[in-house]
């Protein structure tokens, strides 16, 4: 049997946890599986390299700061690795260029083209355990590139795929994925299981217990996924195609507050204008969610959409480079505002989702700015102010306590 682990930053953050995972994984070696571990960097490692680049430049090229920031999970792996040795069990530790671990060319949020299994399974036919750094690739200049946050499930599930493993376990600070946040929500109940579609959803929307490009991955693939606590022994939630339990109605509530609004005022009421603004920002890779058109008067309409906080900057920058085209009266930009969402398959043969989350959201004085639907998620801007007590009162209208 081939398992694929992965590990988080506060799963590896010092010495004593970074040999409970040596030890859980040579658990599973000793069973007479093969084991593949993709790592995080360890702790708050990532933050701090993001610290002293922001001393040393306050807008450091791109490339360099994949080539920074790529040193993080270099670090756990080869400890990792260490851990295993003193323990009398052979492992070897491997980055992205060892593996060929290959990916687009796109600095800070690269995605995976295909991953050579030649020198993993060389290493696992030896019987090595194999801790491979997460969140990297290498792209066709031989450069490192790094995933995006969250991007080691993204490793973990490719390497997975790529290996046709048996199984992949997703080991965070949490104990399997929860109805919404426990640390909001005092309610929030884990899930045993849940679809690939509810979780994409999740992860997308706020949800930071799986990366959305694993889940993508995952589904695409057919890879099962496991979510599991690193510190506990705990049943964690099964990630797959269909659950066998019955369909909730909705399966969870999340707020994403990494988002900003951005609204482009006074365009010409013409065809094309929508087609310009979200073409420029496609070719610069910038995800767009949200979006709301005015009705047009006297010849001008309005466009309201929002993007990442995280993007906001270089959205912002790539409309003013392009006013002459856009030819808008004026671009105005709010960061003070949080998506919340509703999320469940059973919202596909139910009506009176919409009106219920409108009513919990009246009934605690939150005010909805945008909204956003599909099959099985509802989505709306509010004040971020707002987002805890309104994730409260969704999550206590549709998601009753065991």
């Amino acid at each position: 049997m081939l398992v694929v682990k992965k590990f988080g930053g506060s799963s590896v953050a010092n010495k004593e946890r970074i040999y409970n995972v040596v030890k859980r994984c040579i658990e599973d070696y000793e069973k007479g599986n093969d084991v593949v571990v993709v790592l995080s960097a360890m702790g708050d490692t990532t933050d701090e390299l993001l610290e002293k680049a922001a001393d040393i430049s306050g807008d450091a090229p791109k490339r360099e700061m994949d080539m920074l920031l790529a040193t993080g999970e270099q670090i756990s792996v080869s400890l990792a690795a260490m851990a295993c040795d003193a323990l009398g069990v052979p492992a070897i530790s491997l980055n992205a260029f060892q593996v060929a671990m290959h990916t687009t060319s796109t600095y800070g949020n690269a995605r995976f083209k295909r991953i050579d299994t030649e020198r993993i399974r060389h290493e696992l036919d030896a019987r090595k355990i194999v801790f491979v750094t997460g969140f990297q690739g290498i792209n066709k200049y031989d450069d490192v590139t790094t995933l995006g946050r969250g991007g080691s499930d993204t490793t973990a599930v490719a390497i997975a795929a790529s290996l046709h493993a048996d199984a992949c376990e997703i080991y965070t600070d949490v104990d399997g994925v929860y109805t919404a946040d426990p640390r909001v929500v005092s309610k929030a109940r884990k899930l045993k299981e849940i679809t690939y579609d509810e979780m994409l959803e999740m992860a997308s929307l706020g949800a930071k217990v799986l990366h959305n490009r694993s889940v993508e991955l995952a589904k695409k693939y057919g890879v099962s996924l496991v979510v599991l606590s690193s510190l506990e022994r705990a049943e964690g939630t099964v990630v797959k195609e269909v659950t066998k339990v019955e369909q909730m109605l909705v399966s969870g509530v999340t707020a994403d507050k990494n988002t900003a609004r951005i609204a482009i005022i006074g365009l010409n009421d013409e065809p094309g204008i929508a087609f310009k603004i979200f073409n420029l920002l496609a070719r610069k890779g910038i995800n767009v969610d949200i979006i709301l058109q005015s009705i047009g008067r006297d010849n001008k309409k309005d466009i309201s959409f929002t993007v990442a906080q995280t993007d906001l900057k270089d959205t912002l920058k790539i409309l003013e480079e392009n006013s002459n085209v856009i030819n808008a009266e004026k671009v105005a930009a709010d960061e003070h505002v949080a998506k919340v969402s509703v999320i469940g398959a059973g919202m596909q043969t139910n009506a009176g989702v919409a009106a219920g989350m409108f009513e919990a959201l009246y009934n605690v004085g939150v005010n909805i700015r945008m909204i956003s639907t599909s099959d099985i998620r509802i989505t709306v801007l509010i004040n971020e102010e707002d987002a805890d007590k309104a994730v409260r009162a969704v999550h206590d209208k549709f998601i009753p306590e065991d």
